[in-house]
């Protein structure tokens, strides 16, 4: 008996700390921020590229040039751990806002940015401040590291964001990008961004976020 007791202790503990270590492992307390059939939840910030719903994913295209976001209209996410898949079918860059306001309340776009990179620079999961400070954790000097090479551009690819007060973390594809102490911005909403550009083809699926407790 003790011996099973000790066994799984064990495997408690291997779980807990796969969990800790990569948030994509476990979907409990997740909740879907996109229905896979309307946009409703959801709103267009800016811009004129196009975002429509498409084989159960959120399509965003590039318009005349100038970009959009397309932003979730529930705005007081805080602790959270946000999952997506998202795949390039026409590169472009493009990013994922977390912890986002409009400035003076619909204005510019202002808030943190999980990049999407998919040039030879490769800062995917990097995060840059959009509309203020613009780069906080650029991927630069981290080209021996697996962080540079985890974005897939013929394939999907899982994007993870972890915030807990001023502690931030990504994800990408299972590999650790950014970590990082930053309290500018305290809460705000999501929000998938099409750049500006002459060509940019995007899709997004399985949005789920999971809010954590404000006490931590």
């Amino acid at each position: 008996m003790m011996a099973m007791i000790f066994v799984s202790t064990t495997l408690l503990f291997s779980t807990l700390a796969a969990d800790a270590s990569s948030p994509s492992g476990s979907e409990k307390g997740f909740v879907p921020l996109f229905d896979g059939k309307s946009l409703n939840g959801w709103k267009m910030v800016d811009g004129d590229a196009v975002f429509r719903v498409a084989d159960g994913c959120i399509v965003s295209e590039v318009g005349s040039g100038k970009g959009a976001f397309l932003r979730t209209v529930k705005n007081d996410y805080r602790n959270f751990i946000l999952k997506l898949e998202v795949k390039l079918d026409e590169p472009c860059n493009s990013g994922v806002q977390f912890r986002s306001y409009q400035r003076n309340g619909n204005g510019q776009m202002c808030g943190y940015q999980f990049e999407l990179d998919p040039t030879d620079r490769a800062w995917s999961g990097g995060i840059y401040c959009e509309g203020g400070r613009g780069w906080i954790y650029p991927l630069k000097g981290k080209e021996k590291t697996d962080a540079r090479k985890a974005l897939k551009l013929n394939d999907w690819n899982e994007c993870v964001i972890r915030v807990v007060g001023p502690k931030i973390q990504t994800w990408l594809n299972g590999v650790p990008c950014a970590d990082l102490t930053d309290d500018v911005c305290k809460t705000g909403f999501f929000a998938i961004q099409m750049h500006p550009g002459k060509k940019g083809n995007i899709r997004w699926r399985n949005i789920r976020v999971k809010q954590l407790s404000n006490d931590k």
